[in-house]
């Protein structure tokens, strides 16, 4: 699959992580625990990791967040990002505790001697800040002359940069999440042309599973096709591990993530003559854990189903209690409908053990 490229942006480095600088788009999560139960934390970003997640953040939001942040980071699977909104304080102790990244509003924070020593720790130990605007949290100034637009929005990342520029610090991530999917996709228009810093995309407050996933598809699938965007994360209401099965779905349409079994099938017509829904639930299920590039198409219609699946790597069709087997657009097998699950079990497990073996030589 051809994969849409990134636009050139400065690289920088979460942990051993690259952002940036290269065609990767680093999938990010954040915890939904309070950041002090440090058992139920760790054991939310070892799932996180586990489903794909690569950079997770914590909310750290009171004195007993700050206290635990250390053991999380010293036991954390992957590099945590330390969430910070108004008080600086905690940003200066979660440098201090490690976090390989920290997440600011620098419009949250008043201070700006301390918006400096954050700044000063941050730079001395190479630890990168992502700068965020939010269409939520705009400077009152700019609301008055701008209103709630991509304009207000990137003139106040403008304004953040440039103080951070001016104190010497280019470790940089910029993020402009608007709630509004239009808003976003002007934002971060404009700011690929203006900074040449790497973005963070995403629609913030997106909503449900289902609200959210749509609204962030459509935004953030502009975005991502224009060649935008170095790291993702998809806002969703409930389990984060959701978070990163939708961001991962989504970059893999665009050939951004390929680590996974992508299963296509064809839509339910008149035209189908065996019980398609069932046999595509069943397969999605079965390849849920392998983690490799694999195509595979199911498919309702024995005539048509090769032709229309030749991107596929291999696949079934079905019909009038017969199917076929094709790999590559290429009938290899012809079985009874009822054989058609389980010899395409076989085949993939056969896909499976090859890359897997392939792997092991590399």
């Amino acid at each position: 699959m051809k994969k849409t490229t990134r636009k050139n942006t400065k690289p920088v480095y979460v942990g051993g992580i690259q952002i940036g600088g290269n065609n990767n788009v680093v999938i990010q999560s954040m915890t939904t625990t309070k950041t002090h139960d440090i058992d139920a934390t760790l054991r939310q970003i070892k799932e996180l990791v586990r489903e794909g997640c690569q950079l997770v953040r914590v909310a750290v939001f009171d004195d007993r967040d700050i206290d635990a942040l250390k053991k999380i980071i010293d036991l954390s699977p992957c590099p945590l990002i330390a969430d910070i909104h108004f008080n600086p304080i905690y940003a200066i102790k979660a440098i201090e505790a490690g976090a390989a990244k920290i997440r600011l509003n620098p419009g949250n924070i008043k201070d700006e001697k301390q918006l400096k020593l954050i700044i000063k720790l941050a730079n001395e130990r190479n630890i990168p800040i992502r700068v965020g605007v939010n269409s939520g949290s705009l400077p009152s100034d700019l609301m008055k002359t701008h209103g709630v637009t991509s304009e207000a929005m990137i003139i106040a990342a403008r304004r953040y940069i440039k103080l951070f520029e001016d104190n010497g610090f280019t470790n940089i991530v910029v993020s402009l999440k608007a709630t509004n999917a239009l808003l976003a996709i002007e934002s971060y228009l404009k700011a690929s042309e203006e900074f040449i810093y790497p973005l963070h995309i995403g629609i913030t407050e997106s909503g449900s599973l289902f609200n959210g996933t749509i609204k962030s598809s459509a935004g953030l699938g502009v975005i991502l096709y224009e060649g935008i965007g170095n790291t993702i994360r998809i806002s969703l209401t409930g389990n984060p591990v959701s978070e990163v099965k939708v961001c991962k779905k989504l970059l893999n349409t665009f050939g951004l993530f390929d680590n996974m079994v992508d299963v296509i099938s064809c839509p339910t017509c008149g035209r189908l003559n065996f019980e398609l829904e069932p046999v595509v639930k069943e397969i999605e299920k079965y390849t849920k854990k392998m983690a490799f590039p694999l195509k595979v198409a199911i498919l309702g219609c024995s005539v048509n189903g090769p032709g229309e699946a030749k991107e596929a790597d291999i696949g079934i069709a079905g019909g009038d209690g017969n199917g076929i087997i094709f790999e590559n657009g290429k009938i290899i097998k012809s079985v009874p409908e009822d054989k058609l699950v389980e010899e395409l079990k076989i085949l993939i497990d056969k896909k499976y053990q090859e890359f897997l073996k392939n792997k092991e030589k590399k």
